[in-house]
């Protein structure tokens, strides 16, 4: 539980809704005691919908979900979906289809959409938003791109690499308002998210 700063002296309880170690990571950096939960929807693309629309969606959804469950929690959600030329790129998944992506991606300009969601229980309302990170990704050669795929393995990351690792050595630039979205959850939106919701920080 964490204490509130409304007046009321009630304690909420803060839920992620997702299984993402990276996640967890990056909110537990917050020192704010929380649970993650791991939502039940189905994260599939909808016919004709844009990247960042389904950032957005599935956002909300993750959180609307957890929500339903835990009425009396504020519950974090957040989608990233990663694109190039405005099509969608996906976590690969395994060493070839990673190798791929890398092929297609470098010496060009990444977009990836990380949409957040902060759901009050409490009373139903919620804040959407999608933070954006434009990344450069370094023209390096095939002997490189497989080595470090070998090294690292990002199979389970959208754009098969991990920026907070040796991921990082492929990229050429990175250009956001918010640094941790490119991880996978904004701190900087989120923390202002959680101040209006009437979240202290600082507090001994």
């Amino acid at each position: 539980m964490i204490p509130s700063s409304a007046g009321s002296g009630t304690p909420v309880r803060l839920i992620l809704a997702s299984s993402s170690a990276y996640r967890r990571e990056l909110l537990g950096r917050l020192r704010l005691p929380f649970e993650a939960i791991a939502p039940d929807i189905d994260e599939t693309p909808l016919p004709g919908e844009a990247p960042q629309d389904t950032a957005l969606r599935l956002a909300r959804d993750k959180a609307q979900a957890v929500a339903r469950l835990h009425p009396d929690a504020l519950v974090i959600g957040s989608d990233q979906v990663a694109t190039l030329d405005g099509a969608q790129i996906g976590k690969p998944g395994d060493h070839a289809r990673a190798l791929a992506q890398l092929q297609t991606m470098r010496g060009r300009r990444v977009v990836f959409h990380t949409a957040l969601c902060l759901w009050d229980g409490r009373n139903g309302a919620f804040e959407l938003e999608n933070v954006q990170v434009f990344v450069d990704v370094r023209d390096l050669p095939d002997a490189e791109l497989d080595a470090y795929l070998r090294i690292e393995q990002p199979y389970d990351c959208a754009g098969s690499a991990k920026n907070e690792g040796l991921g990082i050595a492929l990229l050429e630039r990175i250009d956001s308002s918010d640094p941790t979205a490119l991880t996978g959850l904004p701190l900087i939106a989120l923390t202002g998210m959680l101040r209006r919701a009437g979240v202290p920080f600082f507090t001994e």
